[in-house]
């Protein structure tokens, strides 16, 4: 090979490869060190709360369909439906697509454009004129006399390609970005559907709270006939919040409210074991971590597509076809057009507006920063949050339960001292009324417990996990 070309290749690559003027993208710090374990339910309280057990060695990850750790088959059968008819789910799919589809067009500009215009000309000269024209065409200049007139058909079949060269990574920061945007929406998209399913299970078990508790003053209707009024209309006020559980649900499902019901059945239902895993594995099991960090490095890569308009942008053209005055000579040799060149746009003075654009594209970085580590901070809230009510509520209820069975020894003395003629009936009322307000703050507790399960799940990522991202 000769010297030239020697010296030409490296400079065909450079030019090809450009320069990067994006700052080396690193994932932010977070606030504080990562505590080595969660302080709100260490392995010391699992035996006082309910279904919490020390994990197994493969037992620390969350996975799969998590409702199905509920063990409630209707619960199962409607989660489902969320996947499939979910119309916010069905947004967060679309906007997703719209992003994988811009890093498609953004990355078209990587290559040329090439273009064909064929085109059929007719032109000519009055009788009247006095002057010569001159008929340019590919094989020469036709030249007609003033006076007769005259008329000539141009063809022409011109392939023109352009190609922006990327020397500086503007192309590629955006395509960087794009691709960024795109896997944040994905993980957008996989926490919507999180939250959406946690939703349902919430909806759901608060349901079932509401029939628990109708079932309840049913039986304490049947049961306790003297305080009949005051139990009957606690008993047909619940309906009202069981029929807007219910309408809820349906719309999470996709169905209309109209059509759509769930036959009354109490929550009998108790909270299952859910595997915590170690606080450090919390920032690659949420979606929503993983989309603030994605959004972090789109707008790292924003840094170097500003700065690149500071440099000359080179763009390079070529055109090749034919051109003839005549249709049989057009695609011959003779009739060929070509040309070749390149052309150099630089700004020279903007009044500030490219360092602006800088600064702007910095502090727009610094933002998304910002909320990455909030959103970190407030995912361990969260967990801490919905641990502590777990296991505060397990004190709490086993405390009720012993108020209720206090109750109905209370119950049950009153009625035998009624019977025996030594207290009056008001008495057994008392203790009527006292055992039914124990057994509904019983069942209310359960209803708690249940929602706090579900919310520290969803918490913890529901099972989703940041590999789960295409790579870019």
């Amino acid at each position: 090979m000769s010297a030239p070309r020697l010296l030409l290749a490296p400079l065909a690559a450079l030019l090809v490869a450009g320069c990067n003027l994006a700052p080396e993208y690193t994932r932010p710090s977070t606030p504080s060190a990562h505590p080595a374990a969660w302080k709100e339910l260490t392995p010391a309280d699992f035996a006082s709360t309910d279904g919490w057990k020390q994990a197994e060695p493969r037992d620390g990850v969350i996975r799969g369909n998590w409702w199905e750790m509920l063990g409630d088959p209707l619960l199962d059968e409607l989660e489902r439906q969320v996947d499939v008819a979910n119309q916010t789910l069905a947004q967060a799919y679309a906007t997703h697509r719209a992003a994988e589809a811009v890093v498609a067009q953004n990355r078209s500009q990587l290559f040329p454009t090439v273009a064909v215009s064929p085109s059929v000309t007719r032109s000519g000269s009055g009788s009247g004129s006095s002057h010569s024209s001159t008929i340019v065409g590919a094989t020469g200049s036709q030249v007609v006399g003033g006076g007769g007139g005259t008329a000539t058909t141009q063809y022409q079949v011109p392939l023109e390609a352009s190609w922006e060269l990327d020397l500086w990574g503007s192309i590629r920061n955006t395509i960087a970005a794009s691709g960024d945007e795109a896997q944040a929406t994905a993980a957008d998209l996989e926490n919507t559907r999180l939250s959406l399913h946690g939703q349902l299970a919430v909806l759901y078990f608060q349901l079932r709270g509401q029939d628990a508790q109708k079932q309840l003053l049913d039986d304490t209707v049947v049961a306790f006939r003297k305080m009949l009024e005051q139990t009957i209309a606690q008993d047909t006020d619940l309906g009202i919040s069981r029929a807007q559980f219910e309408h809820a649900i349906a719309v999470l499902v996709g169905k209309a409210a109209s059509s759509f019901s769930i036959p009354v059945s109490p929550l009998r239902s108790n909270p299952p074991a859910v595997p915590l895993g170690i606080p450090s594995q919390l920032l690659e099991r949420r979606p929503d971590i993983a989309a603030a960090e994605r959004r972090v490095a789109e707008f790292n890569a924003q840094i170097g597509v500003a700065k690149a308009a500071y440099f000359p942008t080179v763009t390079l053209s070529g055109e090749f076809g034919f051109a003839s005055t005549a249709l049989s000579s057009l695609f011959t040799l003779p009739s060929r057009i070509w040309a070749f060149g390149a052309s150099l746009a630089q700004t020279l003075f903007d009044g500030g507006k490219r360092q602006a654009q800088v600064e702007q594209a910095l502090a727009n970085y610094e933002f998304q920063v910002a909320g990455y580590r909030q959103t970190v901070l407030t995912a361990f809230q969260q967990v801490e949050d919905n641990l502590a009510a777990l296991r505060i509520l397990s004190q709490e209820r086993r405390q009720q339960e012993d108020a209720v069975a206090s109750a109905q020894k209370a119950l049950a003395l009153e009625m035998d001292r009624y019977r025996l003629g030594v207290d009056p009936y008001l008495n057994v009322i008392t203790a009527q009324t006292i055992l039914l307000s124990n057994q509904r703050t019983a069942l209310t507790l359960r209803m708690e417990q249940m929602t706090a399960t579900v919310q520290l799940i969803e918490a913890l990522g529901g099972g989703w996990d940041a590999s789960r991202l295409a790579s870019r």
